[in-house]
């Protein structure tokens, strides 16, 4: 279901985590686990799904997710 996953939006160069859906631009979703998170980070799946050109920084993507499973 949409409401059990982690909204993430691109802002400048970095995936930013947008938990209210509330920011502006391209969304993309991903399960708020470190494992789905680091599957996506290998796949490159964020840029593709952001359409944005080249890497993307997911650190405070990951912070997030480690903060909210209580790691």
């Amino acid at each position: 279901m949409k409401s059990e996953l982690l909204r993430i939006v691109a802002v400048e160069d970095a995936c930013v985590p947008d938990p209210r859906g509330t920011l502006p631009g391209r969304g993309a979703y991903v399960h708020p686990a470190a494992v789905c998170l680091d599957q996506a980070v290998r796949r490159r799946a964020f840029p593709r799904a952001l359409r944005v050109p080249g890497p993307l920084d997911v650190k405070a993507l990951r912070r997030y997710v480690e903060q909210a499973q209580g790691c």
